[in-house]
């Protein structure tokens, strides 16, 4: 025979981890996601700004140095009266005179009657310069451009035409500064800027983290305080929290207060009616019994009949009643032990087997239903089983459910139930077979038991050749 469930499984979880799959909903991920963000935006703005800054001060310094080399290089030569220039410049700079080193000078005829030209030691060959078409003189006769260098380095060249003499000579003033040096710096500084920028912006990020974690703080103690009531640990939530968090606290604690007093309202109502039946089912099963002959134990059957179904029901308000309210908290392991103790003892010919698990479980609910809900099925099995009956725990935590699941199952080697009587077993009232002593209510009971905590009960075919039943219900983490 396959196996079969009898009603809804919980569904499954996710392969991903139920931390990964809530984090991005965290308030906590939110608010350092944002600020991290801001200050990776915020850097490269500052970075992009001084960046900009700092090519633009280099460049203008760059120009004027070469401005400034040039207005020296003109004060410093002379023409002859024969025509030929004349001088020996110093402009101050040792690259002047460093071969091939990019920077440059030169002077050059640019008018009738003069002849020779001067040049720096540094310019080992002729660097030529575009036509005056091409980059035309401003109104102060100068004119900058860019040009290729003796080993291919990038050169800004600064010329100027001026007048020598009287006699309206006129020279051509070149000086090149070495472009691809300065481009190089700019270059350096950026990568500093950066590594210094990315430190900061670590640590920025770093410090933005740890002040948020700690600003929410109270939030985790008040979740924190809300896993203990919860867990039945703590009655309310106790601590000073901040002003922001304190109103929430506080509505929380009356909340659980008006949820405990519900409750107790419900119980005290179950018990008042509990009370005020007990007496006339009593009567009336009495009277039956007294009464004798058929109509006499027709009554007290229909009695006994009404007394259980009052238990029955009487027993799912009281689980339904306290089923959203302050989950209680019952150790598994020891209840069980217990429960397959006690009816070892009233059945010594069938071999009672028990399995737990080495973690310590605790069910999300009271003690009373966990007995009852054990009790039926472990009742069923040992009026069925031929000769033994097995008893296993099994903790489910983080393979069905993060949020905590475990498994009880009870399986017998009786002759079990068919495939299409399973869902007729746990109907109210309803016997498979009228030759054993009982009411039908066993298994409904625990059905409803297993529905209103939320859980699975299934009927399968035990491995052991009977019935098993499995219940499946919420732990406590």
């Amino acid at each position: 025979m396959s196996r079969r469930r009898n009603s809804e499984p919980l569904k499954p979880t996710a392969r991903t981890p139920l931390s990964l799959r809530l984090w991005p909903r965290s308030l906590t991920f939110r608010v350092i996601a944002f600020s991290t963000v801001w200050a990776i935006v915020t850097l490269v703005v500052i970075f992009t700004l001084i960046t900009t800054l700092y090519r633009q001060a280099s460049e203008r310094g760059f120009d004027s140095l070469l401005s400034a080399h040039l207005f020296n290089l003109i004060g410093s030569i002379g023409i002859s009266d024969n025509g030929a220039l004349t001088g020996a410049p110093d402009l101050g700079d040792l690259r002047f005179s460093e071969p091939n080193s990019g920077w440059y000078w030169s002077v050059e005829p640019a008018s009738e009657g003069v002849h020779g030209d001067l040049h720096s030691s540094s310019m080992t060959t002729t660097i030529p310069s575009p036509s005056v078409a091409e980059v035309p003189f401003n109104s102060s006769f100068q004119r900058s451009y860019a040009a290729e260098g003796i080993d291919g380095e990038q050169l800004e060249v600064f010329e100027s035409e001026f007048v020598l003499d009287a006699k309206n000579r006129a020279a051509r003033f070149r000086v090149m500064g070495n472009q691809s040096e300065l481009e190089q710096e700019i270059s350096i500084f950026q990568r500093r800027l950066l590594t210094y920028l990315s430190l900061f912006g670590v640590g920025m990020i770093a410090i933005n983290a740890i002040a948020i974690l700690l600003g929410l703080q109270p939030l985790r103690r008040v979740r924190n305080a809300l896993a203990m009531v919860r867990e039945g640990t703590a009655q309310r939530l106790d601590g000073r929290f901040p002003a922001e968090i304190e109103p929430l606290a506080n509505e929380t604690n009356a909340l659980i207060e008006n949820n405990r007093r519900i409750v107790e309202r419900s119980r005290t109502q179950v018990g008042n009616l509990a009370h005020s039946l007990k007496t006339p089912l009593a009567v009336l099963l009495n009277e039956g019994r007294a009464l004798g002959g058929a109509k006499g134990q027709l009554i007290a059957e229909q009695a006994a009949s009404m007394q259980k179904q009052v238990e029955h029901y009487l027993q799912r308000a009281r689980v339904a009643a306290q089923r959203d309210s302050v989950v209680y908290r019952t150790p598994v392991t020891p209840l069980v032990q217990r429960m397959v103790r006690v009816l070892q003892k009233l059945n010594p010919q069938t071999n009672l087997s028990l399995s737990l698990p080495a973690t310590e479980i605790v069910f999300a609910g009271e003690r009373e239903d966990l007995e009852e809900l054990l009790g039926n099925l472990l009742e069923n099995a040992m009026k069925w089983a031929k000769s033994s009956v097995l008893v296993s725990v099994v903790p489910l935590t983080g393979k069905d459910d993060p949020a905590g699941l475990f498994e009880i199952g009870i399986e017998d080697d009786g002759p079990g139930i068919p495939e299409d009587k399973a869902r007729e077993a746990l109907k109210r009232g309803r016997r498979l077979d009228e030759t054993k002593p009982g009411t039908g209510l066993g298994l409904a009971i625990v059905a409803d038991l297993v529905n209103e905590y939320g859980g699975v009960l299934a009927l399968e075919r035990s491995g052991m050749g009977g019935l098993k039943a499995v219940v499946r219900l919420r732990s406590l983490q």
